[in-house]
């Protein structure tokens, strides 16, 4: 799951917490750390909102940037 190392590397890249990138998602500490360890999975509104926040595609966040389709 790319998107879990992406997500936290685009978090600490930017020296953010878990509480401030859930505080911008809407949701609880706890939710944002159980995507960020992949047990509960994204959903969508949050991927766009994290890519629109870190200026970043869905492709890269999620991986896909290099894959042929």
């Amino acid at each position: 799951m790319d998107y879990i190392k992406r997500m936290r590397d685009l978090r600490e890249d930017r020296d953010k917490t878990q509480q401030e990138i859930a505080r911008v998602l809407g949701t609880s500490q706890t939710m944002y750390a159980r995507y960020e360890r992949g047990a509960n999975e994204l959903p969508i509104r949050h991927l766009v909102t994290l890519c629109r926040y870190y200026g970043v595609s869905a492709d890269y966040l999620l991986g896909l940037k290099d894959e042929m389709y």
